[in-house]
């Protein structure tokens, strides 16, 4: 179950719902932390392929003299150290979905042999001389704005529209802030169970509030960090989120950003002069 599927992420549920069933590629775009990853998986288990292997791979965690062999394998011999055959991320995909996280960091290299892999459904080890078919579907995701790397030469226009068959934006929690209740009872939930906590606690009257009225810069993943550490804080029922509030690079001239009224650009500028000299 996503949380957020019946309120911030109505749109997106929609298009994964219409999606999940083909065999096209899915470009997810959102920021990091706004929950990709979730997306890709719900696409995975919604699909004809479920029952296959959903493998993920961090492009930009892998140093790239090593992409090419994590994600194609390599035959014995085919480098210093390879004692032995390797099969790849994508041929242990083979039947369900290969999740390409920040695709954008990429080599161009590797970005023509991944072309190859989605126009021909085949593969070469590195050092091999056998081409082998494969039977993956492809789902990619980015927090970079691939068109202005195309513009750089960065990123190859064919990929990117191979892989942009069918794009989904993914909405940054700041701007599906009624999710946050429930994500936050997901997360009290989840975590624990894993601290392996005999009752559940609660948040204190208005940490809610003040949790909607922060503007989360890390999405998701910042949100449950700040359950996590409030439930190592809070050893009693009741979780405060006392540390919300006092998050690293934010103050209190950066309330203005939470306002709702307009402010005039006088204002902002002389907010924005003051935050400016404080961090100085």
């Amino acid at each position: 179950k996503v949380v957020g599927a019946r309120q911030g992420l109505r749109p997106v549920m929609e298009m994964v719902h219409q999606v999940a069933p083909l065999e096209s590629p899915v470009l997810l775009f959102g920021e990091t932390g706004s929950g990709k990853e979730v997306i890709a998986n719900t696409i995975h288990h919604l699909s004809l392929r479920s029952a296959g292997p959903f493998i993920r791979v961090n492009c930009g965690a892998i140093p790239p003299s090593l992409l090419d062999s994590e994600l194609f394998g390599h035959e014995k011999g085919a480098f210093t150290g390879a004692v032995s055959r390797k099969r790849g991320r994508i041929e242990r995909a083979q039947g369900g979905t290969l999740f390409l996280d920040e695709i954008g960091e990429l080599s161009a290299e590797t970005q023509i042999r991944l072309l190859r892999v989605l126009q021909e459904k085949e593969i070469d080890r590195v050092g091999g001389s056998e081409t082998d078919k494969v039977n993956i579907r492809i789902i990619a995701a980015t927090h970079r704005n691939l068109e202005v790397m195309m513009e750089k030469s960065q990123f190859r226009a064919d990929l990117f529209y191979r892989l942009r068959v069918f794009p989904i934006t993914i909405p940054p929690l700041r701007d599906r802030k009624n999710d946050i209740p429930d994500l936050v009872t997901h997360f009290i939930q989840k975590k624990s169970k894993d601290m392996k906590r005999i009752n559940i606690p609660c948040p204190a009257p208005g940490a809610i509030r003040r949790l909607m009225a922060y503007h989360w810069p890390g999405n998701i993943r910042e949100l449950e960090n700040a359950v996590e550490r409030s439930l190592i804080l809070d050893p009693g029922d009741i979780l405060h989120f006392s540390e919300v509030t006092h998050q690293p690079g934010q103050d209190k001239n950066s309330d203005f950003f939470l306002n709702s009224t307009v402010q005039s650009l006088d204002a902002v500028m002389k907010d924005h002069i003051q935050h400016v000299l404080d961090l100085c």
